[in-house]
């Protein structure tokens, strides 16, 4: 009866996908990746160094979109839940063509699409495509392969291949080349490396001393005039890059000197985006000018108001939770400023009072917890402290906490104990 809108269906798919799609064989897991190539250089992290807040969610993404393509490659699967993606994909030869939605003046674009696609081959053509980049390679990918016969394919190539990084980086597949990297570094030994870098070493060593020595006083002198409690760095920029910025700490000090007495006890870090972060740092973007130096320095007094509120709102999350004490490491979670916090803390605390948790008044009292905004399950640390996710089914929180709560307690103290035997002199000030 509805023969008839066959051709009509077939007629769609060619609208969206090449010609060749409808004929062609399944990309096997190794396949799929050598094809998403163009894709994965477009949204490597590693490009977005300068641009901390893209870079996370292009890590995030990337790792949903690995756990999607390995649920693919599961036999037996019968639908994946659709998945929706968010990339921030740069400037490359292959997307910069005319006609396509513009770059921003940071040389890349937000790009969002949602995967729900049931093969490799739909589901790389779907992402390129997403992202307007070439599929002609993946036509010859598809046709080539297998067209020789299967002696010829049997045959091992004249011209060693060697592959590009990141193709080990997302195939997690050992790279030969590494490896004797490897062997060539360990031929060179501790002193043969000494005897050969030594002089070198002194040298620079002896021409950065004036420089060390001015960053050391630029450093104490800004700590004494503004009453600091220190002035830190979060980045490994160079000595004079550091001189420099001081200096231009400096020349707003002797500017508008009262307003950056704001900052009395505050620790500052240069960092890459101006704001107060959720330990209550200042930090100053090395990227933006004095205007907004000043602005932020105004500004102190209302983050410290708003500081106060994410204590309370902390405090209020540690009885809700039995005591466990809400706690940020600033070592093993994302830089994030004091709002990007308060906002994480809020909705997981209005998750808590809508969906109310029988713990028991204090039972949790002396484990720690730390919230994530990019985590899908709890878990617990091996230093002790659980990480918990904001969005977090507060019934599954209820069970993980309680059956885990002792294992926590255990690695807590074997941390302590560890501390104790490796730092005795530290760790007796610190507990007295």
């Amino acid at each position: 009866m509805f023969c008839h809108l066959r051709p009509v269906r077939r007629l769609c798919l060619e609208k969206i996908f090449p010609h060749w799609f409808l004929s062609s064989r399944t990309l096997s897991g190794a396949e799929a990746v050598n094809a998403l190539r163009p894709f994965y250089f477009a949204v490597h992290p590693d490009f977005f160094g300068q641009h901390p807040r893209e870079r996370e969610v292009n890590e995030n993404s990337l790792k949903r979109l690995s756990v999607y393509l390995e649920n693919l490659q599961k036999p037996g699967f019968r639908s994946l839940k659709p998945t929706q993606l968010t990339f921030y994909v740069r400037e490359t030869e292959q997307n910069s063509s005319e006609g396509q939605e513009p770059f921003s003046t940071s040389g890349f674009r937000a790009v969002k699409f949602t995967l729900h696609t049931r093969d490799l081959l739909s589901t790389v053509l779907y992402i390129l495509n997403s992202c307007s980049l070439s599929v002609e390679h993946i036509q010859s990918l598809n046709t080539n392969v297998h067209s020789q016969p299967l002696k010829e394919a049997k045959r091992m190539s004249d011209r060693p291949i060697k592959w590009d990084k990141s193709y080990y980086y997302f195939t997690g597949f050992k790279d030969p080349h590494e490896d004797l990297e490897q062997v060539s570094r360990m031929e060179t030994t501790l002193t043969s490396w000494l005897d050969n870098n030594g002089k070198s070493a002194v040298k620079k060593l002896k021409n950065s001393l004036p420089l060390r020595k001015e960053l050391d006083r630029l450093k104490d002198d800004l700590s004494h005039q503004l009453q600091l409690s220190d002035i830190r760095w979060q980045r490994s920029w160079g000595i004079a890059h550091r001189c420099s910025q001081l200096h231009s700490l400096g020349r707003l000090a002797q500017q508008n000197l009262e307003t950056l007495k704001n900052a009395k006890g505050c620790t500052i870090i240069f960092t890459d985006r101006s704001g107060m972060s959720a330990v209550g740092h200042v930090m100053l973007g090395t990227m933006d000018v004095h205007h907004h130096w000043t602005k932020l320095f105004e500004r102190l007094p209302s983050y410290f108001d708003l500081r106060r509120r994410l204590m309370l709102l902390e405090d209020q999350i540690s009885y809700l939770l039995g005591g466990i004490q809400v706690v940020y490491i600033e070592e093993l979670q994302p830089v994030l400023t004091l709002e990007e916090y308060y906002s994480l803390l809020d909705v997981f605390y209005h998750r808590l009072l809508k969906n109310r948790i029988p713990f028991h008044p204090r039972s949790l009292r002396g484990l720690q917890m730390i919230l994530n905004s990019d985590r899908y399950a709890p878990s617990l640390h091996e230093l002790g402290h659980f990480n918990i996710p904001s969005l977090c089914d507060p019934a599954n929180l209820q069970w993980f906490i309680l059956t885990k709560a002792q294992q926590a307690r255990d690695n807590m103290k074997r941390k302590e104990e560890t501390c104790s035997r490796q730092f005795p002199d530290l760790w007796a000030l610190d507990t007295a």
